[in-house]
């Protein structure tokens, strides 16, 4: 059998992020997601809102302003959940939860955040002292900056919107420079025009930005939940192709306006809208657009995130149970989503470095940028049982362990993880395991955050694991008896 080795991971030629909770839905914990898709993502996206200023913050705009709105939009603030930190808040709330939830699993952070383009620099420099502790995280700040159904595009000019953004980047580069910046604008309308909507105004935005983005879907019933999804009310199906041919031509836009600079380009919410396709077509629309993207050879899109995992309506990889708000109820695309996100081209890369042995210190940077630790283990065949056990010091480890394709995640104190179904199969068969089955060990912060008190805390955290694991595998029953 071989030695133990280290593995580094490195971004995918088209990485996969995941939209979790909205004003469409609520979050759903990351070990859910994580049994449910067998593989983390690069990151998880977070859709939170911050207006400090505004009557009735802190409490979420429909709750405070419940009788004072006719729609989803039309709240005097975003009706995304309320971001408690900033100035004069703090960093206990649920959105510090689920970041530290996201990376404990192995997953960076994408923070959406709606902002008052009138906050002052105090705010911002509160917001982004809050985000120094977790590591590579990306903010997407005031997304869809050309659209009209915002809070901060209903009280500035677009002009105003742009230069808020330039200021906020500047802010976020002095004090959160682990942050990457995110311009998410509407991008190239129509193939026929030479810019994109609002190229001018936006120019400056996208030379101060990190990271260039559109938002793109397939289908969307945009009057949802306002009214029901008939004869094309409040709704749209688009061609696939075109979308992607837009979404393209809106990344040679991007390069143009920062002067032939090439900046990772992502789609910061992709999906079709089920309640106007219906839940088949939906999955298909997906697949196709993915299939274009294995198959273009000039890899423009560094990233897409699927919005979103659990919806209310039909935009998700399950629907809200009604009955239980905590139940999701499986759709056809999620199934789909899962093939396409196990395919190698939406994987993080693998370079092998070399034997080692325990004890050995483990980097994470970053959904894509990490070592992790190989262990070959023995066995004669398919797996029936596939144990892992943790003893001494390695069962407090904060782990994300991967055998036959399949990720699992270990929690602090716990001793046991049965990794056996990385075999069942979506079938409830498995593929056959000759001589040897490689386990793959990272680890991530146990606590969620970083340190920043190491030289690169901002960025990097380690672990050192004095031992390996122990193995139980079993390749046939342990009675078998027959009938």
């Amino acid at each position: 059998m071989h030695k133990p080795y280290l593995v580094r991971f490195g971004p995918a030629a088209c990485a996969v992020d995941l939209c979790d909770g909205s004003e469409r839905g609520e979050y759903v914990n990351q070990d859910y997601i994580l049994t449910r898709l067998g593989r983390p993502h690069r990151a998880i996206n977070l859709m939170y809102c911050y207006y400090p200023n505004d009557e009735g913050w802190p409490l979420r705009a429909s709750v405070a302003h419940a009788h004072d709105a006719a729609f989803a939009w039309d709240y005097p603030y975003d009706d995304y959940f309320p971001y408690t930190g900033g100035l004069a808040g703090d960093t206990k709330g649920p959105v510090f939860e689920q970041m530290r939830d996201i990376r404990r699993h192995g997953q960076d952070v994408c923070l959406t955040l709606t902002m008052d383009p009138f906050l002052s620099n105090e705010h911002i420099e509160s917001v982004a002292r809050d985000l120094r502790p977790f590591g590579r995280i990306t903010v997407r700040i005031n997304h869809e900056a050309t659209g009209n159904w915002f809070s901060f595009n209903k009280r500035a000019t677009y002009e105003q919107v742009a230069a808020f953004f330039v200021r906020a980047c500047g802010v976020f580069h002095r004090e959160a420079p682990n942050a990457k910046i995110v311009l998410c604008l509407d991008g190239c309308k129509e193939l026929s025009e030479r810019k994109m909507v609002m190229e001018d105004i936006f120019t400056e935005a996208a030379r101060a930005a990190d990271i260039v983005s559109v938002d793109r879907y397939l289908a969307l019933h945009w009057g949802w939940p306002g009214n029901v999804c008939e004869d094309g009310r409040a709704a749209a199906d688009y061609n696939t192709d075109d979308v992607y041919d837009l979404a393209k031509k809106s990344r040679r836009r991007y390069i143009a306006m920062n002067n032939g600079v090439k900046k990772p380009m992502v789609m910061s919410e992709l999906n079709a809208d089920g309640d106007v396709t219906g839940p088949y077509y939906q999955a298909e629309k997906m697949k196709h657009f993915c299939d274009r993207l294995r198959s273009d050879r000039e890899l423009w899109l560094s990233g897409f995130t699927m919005y979103q995992f659990r919806d209310r309506g039909r935009l998700g990889l399950e629907i809200e149970d009604p009955n239980n708000p905590d139940n999701g109820i499986e759709q056809p695309i999620l199934s789909v989503y899962r093939d396409i996100i196990k395919d190698p081209f939406f994987q993080p890369s693998r370079k092998r470095i070399g034997a080692v042995k325990a004890p050995v210190t483990l980097r994470y940077g970053g959904a894509e940028d990490f070592e992790a630790l190989c262990v070959p283990v023995a066995a004669e065949g398919k797996p029936v049982f596939f144990e892992a056990y943790f003893d001494g010091e390695l069962a407090e480890a904060n782990l994300m362990l991967e055998v036959n394709g399949t990720w699992f995640y270990k929690k602090p104190g716990v001793r046991c993880i049965d990794m056996s179904s990385a075999w069942f199969g979506d079938d409830g068969t498995a593929e056959e395991a000759a001589g040897e089955i490689v386990v793959t060990i990272a680890a991530p912060p146990a606590s969620g955050e970083n340190d920043l008190s190491i030289p690169d805390g901002d960025i990097n955290t380690y672990a050192t694991l004095t031992s390996l694991p122990r193995f139980r595998v079993r390749c046939a029953p342990i009675l078998n008896a027959g009938r």
